[in-house]
C-alpha cells in the first residue's frame, strides 16, 4: 500500500524522474519523463541508460564531472542537453541523487529533471521574478516600518496584477494554513507566507523556483557555504574545523576528554610614562600612526611589548574619547594599562600586538568617509573600546580546543562563544571594579547601557562560527541597497544621501560595525607584505603549539594540518585568504574605498602562490625531504 501511494506521487509529479541501479539500468520513469523525452516507458525499462543518445551540446568534461560526483555519493545538479526521440537536444535542469544501501554502496540514481527554458522565456520569467523582488522588498520593509502593528499584512495584494502570468489556482501549500493560524508572526514566517501566496499566481517556472526558495530557508545553515571533503582540501577544512565549530562534534562516544581549568591569572600592571613624556623613539613612530602601513611590530619593540598603551592613548586622543565619556586622560592611561596587563605577552599571536594593530585597523576605517558619515561619536568610541578588549586574556588556544578540553571557561559560557563572552564580560570586570580605570563612571545609565550593547556585539562579532551570516547580510543589507542608489541617484550627493539613511536605521549600523571590527580582526593578509609575513609565522606557532597540546593530552586534534613539522604555511595562507578575506574584503571596500588594502591583499596572495608553487616544486625535486 506504501508503495503504491509513493507511486501515485511519483506519477503524478511534474518533475521529470528517472531511476536506474548502479549498473545504469533503467528501472523507473514517470509520465513527466515520457512526455519530456518522447519515449513510452515500455521502451526504456531494463534498458542500459545508453540507449537514451546523448545530445552534441553535452561536453565529455560534464560527463566527468557528473561521474565523479556521483562514484564519491554526492548529489550532482546543473544544466545538462539530453536528445529526445524526436531527435531535439532537450536542455534541462538536472538533480542526480545517489542512494546508499549497506555497506555505503550505491544501489540506485534517482535523477530529477525539468526544461530550462528557452532565451524568451527565461527573459519573461526574469522580469515576473524582478516584480516580485521588487514588491518582496516593499513588503519587508513596510514590516520594519510598522513592527507594532499587531494585525498581518494581506500578502494576497502583492499578486494582485498579475493576471498575465501563467496561473497556477489549482496549487495549494499546507504551509499557508499554519501560517496563517499563527497568533505571533516571525519576519521569516511573513517572508515565506508572502512567497507562498506569490506562488499562487506565478508561471510555473518562477513557481518551482521559489520552491526551491523555500527549501533553502528551511535549513538551520542559512549563511555557512557547504565545503567539499576533506581530501579536496585539508587547509580549508581544518581552519573551518578549528575557526567555526565548537570543537564537540569532532568526538566519537568512545573517547577520553581530559578536563583543564586554563590558567587564568591576571599580571599587575606596571605604570609607562605618561603620553606628555613618551620617549621620542615612540613619539617618532606614532607620528605615523594614520597609514594603513604603520609597522605596529617596531612600536612593540620599542615599547617592550606594551603596544597598546601608547597607541590606544594617541588613538583616543585623535578621536576625543576623554571628552565624550567625561573622564580625565590619567583614568583612560590607567585603563589602558590594565585592559594590556591582562593580554598575555607570552602568546606568539593573540597578545596586545595584536589587539594594537586591530585598534590601529578600527581606527583606519573610522577616518574613512563612508564610515565616518555613517556612525555618530557613540559609535566611534564603542568601536575604538571594542578593538581594545577584543581579545583581553585569550590563552592563545581555539573555542574548538577549550571546548574539548572542558575548560572552566567553556562549562560557564555553554561552549557556546566562549573566548568573546569571556573577553567582554572580564573587560567590563576590570573596568568597573576600580574606580581609578573606570572610563564609564562619569555617563549616565542610559548611554553607559547603550555604549555596553554596542561594544559587547561587536566583540562577539569576532566569533567565526556566524561569519558568513554577518558578512552576507552586509551584503544584501548594505552594499546591495547602496549599489542599486547610486544607479538610480548617480549625483555627488546620493552617497551623502546614503550614509545618512544609515544612520536612521540602527540595524544598518550594527552591521556596519561587525563588519569594521571583523576586518580589522583579520586584516594581516592587507598588511605590507612584511608585516603579512611576520602575522603568519605567528598565528601559525600559536596553532602549532595547540596542536602539541592537543596530542600530549590526548584530545582531538581539531586542525591537523598545523603540525610544525609537516605544515606549508603558504597553503594555510592561500586556504584563509580564500576561504575567509577575499569576498569579506571585497564588500568592505565597496563600501569603504580602501584602494590600498586591496593591493596589498593581491600583491600578499601572489607572494603565497608563488612561494607555494615553489615549495612544490622542490618537494618534487626532493620528496624525501
Amino acid at each position: 500500500r506504501a508503495c503504491d501511494a509513493l507511486f501515485t506521487a511519483l506519477d503524478h509529479c511534474q518533475e521529470a524522474v528517472e531511476i536506474t541501479n548502479e549498473d545504469h539500468i533503467i528501472e523507473y520513469v514517470n509520465p513527466a519523463f515520457e512526455h519530456m523525452m518522447g519515449y513510452q516507458k515500455e521502451e526504456l525499462i531494463g534498458k542500459e541508460l545508453t540507449v537514451l543518445p546523448k545530445s552534441d551540446n553535452s561536453s565529455v568534461d560534464l560527463l566527468d564531472t557528473i561521474n565523479t560526483y556521483i562514484k564519491k555519493g554526492q548529489e550532482w545538479q546543473g544544466v545538462y542537453y539530453a536528445r529526445g526521440k524526436s531527435g531535439d537536444s532537450i536542455q534541462q535542469h538536472v538533480k542526480i541523487t545517489p542512494v546508499l544501501g549497506q555497506g555505503g554502496k550505491i544501489r540506485h540514481l534517482v535523477s530529477l529533471k525539468r526544461l530550462n527554458c528557452t532565451s524568451e522565456h527565461n527573459k519573461q520569467v526574469f522580469m515576473h521574478c524582478h516584480k516580485l523582488i521588487r514588491t518582496l522588498r516593499a513588503q519587508l520593509h513596510s514590516f520594519k516600518c510598522k513592527s507594532k502593528r499587531k494585525d498581518s499584512i494581506d500578502v494576497k495584494s502583492i499578486t494582485s496584477q498579475s493576471s498575465d502570468a501563467l496561473s497556477l489556482q489549482t496549487r495549494r501549500y499546507s504551509s499557508m494554513a499554519r501560517i496563517h493560524s499563527m497568533i505571533i508572526e516571525a519576519p521569516i514566517t511573513k517572508v515565506i507566507n508572502i512567497i507562498n501566496t506569490a506562488q499562487e499566481n506565478s508561471p510555473i517556472t518562477v513557481a518551482e523556483a521559489l520552491d526551491r526558495v523555500l527549501e533553502i530557508l528551511g535549513t538551520t545553515e542559512l549563511y555557512s557555504p557547504q565545503l567539499g571533503t576533506k581530501d579536496e582540501d585539508p587547509h580549508t577544512s581544518d581552519l573551518v574545523g578549528g575557526l567555526m565549530t565548537d570543537g564537540l562534534r569532532r568526538l566519537s562516544g568512545n573517547e577520553h576528554v581530559s578536563y583543564k581549568n586554563m590558567n587564568l591569572s591576571h599580571g599587575h600592571p606596571s605604570m609607562p610614562n605618561t603620553i606628555n613624556d613618551v620617549p621620542l623613539c615612540i613619539a617618532q613612530l606614532l607620528h605615523n600612526e594614520e597609514s594603513w602601513d604603520f609597522n605596529i611590530f617596531e612600536l612593540e619593540t620599542v615599547t617592550n611589548k606594551r603596544p597598546l598603551v601608547y597607541l590606544g592613548l594617541k588613538i583616543f586622543a585623535r578621536f576625543r574619547v576623554s571628552e565624550f565619556l567625561n573622564c580625565s586622560e590619567a583614568t583612560l592611561r590607567a585603563w589602558l594599562q590594565v585592559i594590556e596587563a591582562n593580554y598575555h605577552s607570552t602568546n606568539s599571536y593573540h597578545n596586545s600586538t595584536h589587539a594594537a594593530d586591530v585598534l590601529h585597523a578600527t581606527a583606519y576605517f573610522l577616518g574613512t568617509e563612508r564610515v565616518k558619515g555613517s556612525f555618530d561619536r557613540l559609535d566611534e568610541v564603542a568601536a575604538l573600546i571594542a578593538a581594545t578588549i577584543h581579545d583581553v586574556d585569550h590563552p592563545g588556544r581555539t573555542n574548538s580546543f577549550l571546548c574539548n578540553a572542558g575548560s572552566a571557561l567553556a562549562v560557564l559560557y555553554n561552549d557556546t562563544a566562549v573566548l568573546e563572552s569571556h573577553h567582554t564580560a572580564l573587560a567590563f570586570q576590570l573596568t568597573t571594579k576600580d574606580s581609578k580605570c573606570n572610563i564609564f563612571k562619569n555617563i549616565d545609565r542610559k548611554l553607559y547601557r547603550t555604549l555596553r550593547q554596542a561594544v559587547i556585539d561587536m566583540v562577539l562579532a569576532t566569533e567565526m562560527t556566524k561569519h558568513f551570516e554577518h558578512v552576507n547580510k552586509f551584503v544584501n543589507s548594505i552594499n546591495k541597497p547602496m549599489a542599486s542608489e547610486e544607479t538610480s541617484l548617480p549625483s555627488k550627493g546620493s552617497d551623502c544621501e546614503f550614509t545618512a539613511n544609515i544612520k536612521n536605521f540602527p540595524d544598518n549600523k550594527m552591521l556596519i560595525k561587525r563588519m569594521m571590527i571583523k576586518c580589522a580582526d583579520v586584516a594581516n593578509p592587507c598588511r605590507p607584505l612584511e608585516l603579512c609575513i611576520e602575522w603568519a609565522g605567528r598565528i601559525s606557532e600559536e596553532y602549532f603549539a595547540q596542536t602539541d597540546e592537543e596530542k600530549r593530552q590526548g584530545l582531538p586534534v581539531v586542525m591537523p594540518v598545523f603540525d610544525r613539522n609537516t605544515c606549508s604555511i603558504p597553503k594555510s595562507q592561500i586556504s584563509f585568504i580564500d576561504y575567509f578575506i577575499t569576498d569579506m574584503f571585497n564588500a568592505w571596500d565597496e563600501f569603504a574605498h580602501l584602494p590600498v588594502l586591496m593591493q596589498h591583499l593581491a600583491s600578499n596572495y601572489k607572494y603565497w602562490k608563488t612561494l607555494d608553487e615553489l615549495n612544490c616544486k622542490v618537494l618534487r625535486l626532493s620528496p624525501e625531504n
